[in-house]
C-alpha cells in the first residue's frame, strides 16, 4: 500500500518509522526539495545551502516527526528556514559577489531566451507568491496542504497563486519576442 504525500508510508510501501526508511523517505524528497530551495532563494548556491540546512534539521528533528506526511513536514521546515534566513539577511545585509541568479531546470533543447525570460519573470514575483506558485504548480500540493505548510489561510494561498499566475503571464507577455524563421 502506498500513501504517497498524504500517508504515513513511503512510495515503496515501507513503514517510515523503521530506522532506515525515514532516511530513505527524506532521500526520495531530495529532487523536489532542491527545486523548491532554488526557487525560494533564486540562486543555485544559496538553494544548495538551504537544502543542506533543511536536511540537517529534518534528520536532527526526526523524533519530532509525528509519522504523518513526511513531505509536507519537510517542506514546512524548509519554508520556515528560508523565512528565518531571509528575515536575518534583511536585518543584516550582505554584499553579493555572485550575480548569477538562476532556476535549476533540466537541460533540454528549449529556447535559452525563453528560459531566461521565465527565470526573470519568476524572480520578479514576491517570495510569498513564488513559494505558493512553486508548491502548487511544480510540486503538486493541494491548496490546503500549502496553507498548512506556510501557516496561512487557504484563501491567502488562492489569492497569492492567482496573483503569481497573473504577474507571470503579464511578465511573459511583456517580454514577448517574435521568433523569426528562415524561409524554406
Amino acid at each position: 500500500m502506498s500513501h504517497g504525500r498524504d500517508g504515513q508510508e513511503g512510495s515503496a510501501g515501507t513503514d517510515l518509522s523503521a530506522p532506515d526508511a525515514f532516511e530513505e523517505g527524506v532521500l526520495a524528497l531530495m529532487p523536489a526539495l532542491r527545486r523548491y530551495s532554488r526557487s525560494l532563494t533564486r540562486s543555485d548556491p544559496d538553494g544548495e545551502d538551504l537544502l543542506q540546512d533543511c536536511v540537517e534539521k529534518v534528520l536532527a528533528r526526526r523524533a519530532q516527526w509525528r509519522g504523518v506526511n513526511l513531505r509536507a513536514w519537510t517542506f514546512t521546515i524548509m519554508t520556515n528556514l528560508y523565512r528565518n534566513t531571509h528575515r536575518h539577511r534583511a536585518q543584516h545585509p550582505e554584499v553579493e559577489l555572485n550575480d548569477e541568479l538562476g532556476l535549476a531546470t533540466a537541460e533540454d533543447n528549449t529556447d535559452p531566451l525563453e528560459k531566461l525570460r521565465l527565470e526573470r519573470a519568476l524572480d520578479r514575483l514576491s517570495a510569498e507568491n513564488r513559494s505558493v506558485l512553486m508548491l502548487v504548480v511544480i510540486e503538486g500540493y493541494r491548496y490546503q496542504d500549502v496553507a498548512e505548510m506556510m501557516a496561512i489561510p487557504i484563501g491567502t494561498v488562492m489569492s497569492r497563486l492567482s496573483r503569481a499566475r497573473r504577474q507571470l503571464a503579464e511578465a511573459m507577455k511583456d517580454d514577448n519576442v517574435v521568433a523569426l524563421r528562415r524561409p524554406k
